[in-house]
């Protein structure tokens, strides 16, 4: 059993996956069986293109040998708030007697059905945790030793809140099944959350963007998350047989939380969707990169990055905001909100409850009182 660590490069003018392991004649020719490995004079190291879908396809091959993977340094860069040059601390090797304990509990969360995305950020979070306490034994960790990480790893690194709520989430599910510890999960609290409204596009915004889109490929992909209010993740997972064009309905399976639901299609959607079909042809998956399977959601994010540079727009714009703004325009039309809960795949109608504060409807409806002056 080995263990591997990968990170972030730029090779090629392209973010590569550098693949980091301590050497060892059978591990490296097991990792050479990996097909889109290559290696690199350059950087001394073999390494992968980088896409959510090619590092869990590379954790999925390094864990079928059950070699521990360590890719917490992919995850840190998305959590940063802002960079401060020199601010990690550093981190010291994994001890291997860590080593066991982590991979029961990746097993048992495999049991228990978690995605895999969710196994593989909190495998990883924990070794980011067993690596900053590397002098001690998982048994003797106290609470004090938590607060230590969280002031002088997390809070000095500036990570955000996502990052921290994350790691809490981990922590406290590896211990719920370790035993023999001195550390008491109750008392971990989760940081306060920042209530921050999402960033809405008004319609004109929404039609400038996919008017933008010249690529038929690409308008697809962005009218879909639009007129859907799909999930990036959803979107790219859609196969062929995810469309029922004669019922105008889109089946999302496994979105967020491994709910299923239905979308209704609208009649425009489902003509720009026989034009990209016929012009496409796709195999499997409704969206496919060049040589098949799933289409990257680095590049749909590089796509739309490009788009809206065209525009006039300055609003800080995501793949995601496009999901905000079906629901806000959705509510500005009158739908009820447990509908446009269904429609988002939202399990609480808390997180749905959201868009009333960013919707112009009730507030254009206030009367101003500095109207009645006359100035």
């Amino acid at each position: 059993m080995a263990h591997f660590e990968l990170s972030k490069i730029l090779h090629n003018n392209q973010e590569q996956v550098k693949i980091d392991f301590e050497y060892n004649f059978e591990v490296k020719e097991y990792v050479k069986q990996f097909p889109l490995v290559k290696w690199s004079n350059t950087h001394g190291t073999y390494y992968i293109p980088f896409s959510k879908t090619n590092v869990n396809n590379l954790y999925k091959h390094l864990r079928a040998k059950q070699h521990v993977v360590d890719y917490s340094l992919l995850l840190e860069e998305g959590y940063k708030k802002n960079e401060k040059p020199n601010a990690d601390k550093n981190l010291n090797a994994l001890k291997e007697d860590y080593f066991e304990p982590i991979k029961g509990f990746v097993k048992w969360m495999h049991q228990k059905r978690y995605s895999l995305n969710t196994i593989q950020t909190y495998e990883s979070m924990l070794i980011v945790f067993f690596k900053f306490h590397n002098t001690k034994r998982i048994e003797d960790i106290t609470n004090a030793d938590l607060i230590d990480f969280n002031t002088n790893y997390i809070l000095a690194n500036n990570y955000s809140y996502t990052y921290q709520n994350q790691m809490v989430n981990a922590i406290k599910l590896f211990y719920k099944q370790t035993h023999n510890i001195h550390i008491d999960i109750e008392t971990l609290d989760r940081p306060k959350k920042d209530k921050r409204l999402p960033e809405v596009l008004s319609l004109d915004e929404v039609k400038e963007i996919l008017f933008s889109a010249t690529n038929l490929k690409h308008k697809t992909l962005l009218c879909l998350l639009y007129s859907c209010g799909l999930r990036i993740g959803e979107a790219l997972h859609l196969k062929l047989t995810s469309l029922d064009l004669e019922r105008r309905l889109l089946h999302v399976k496994s979105g967020k939380g491994k709910k299923d639901r239905y979308v209704p299609l609208s009649i425009t959607m489902i003509s720009i969707l026989r034009k990209y079909y016929k012009s496409y042809k796709p195999k499997q998956f409704l969206f496919e990169g060049q040589h098949g399977g799933e289409y990257s959601a680095v590049s749909s994010r590089q796509v739309l990055r490009r788009i809206v540079k065209r525009t006039h727009i300055k609003k800080h714009v995501t793949l995601h905001t496009l999901r905000h703004s079906y629901a806000t325009h959705l509510l500005e039309n009158g739908t009820d909100l447990r509908f446009i809960q269904e429609l988002l795949g939202h399990n609480s109608p808390k997180t749905t409850m959201i868009y009333t504060h960013v919707s112009t409807i009730s507030l254009e409806k206030i009367k101003n009182p500095f109207d009645d002056f006359e100035i």
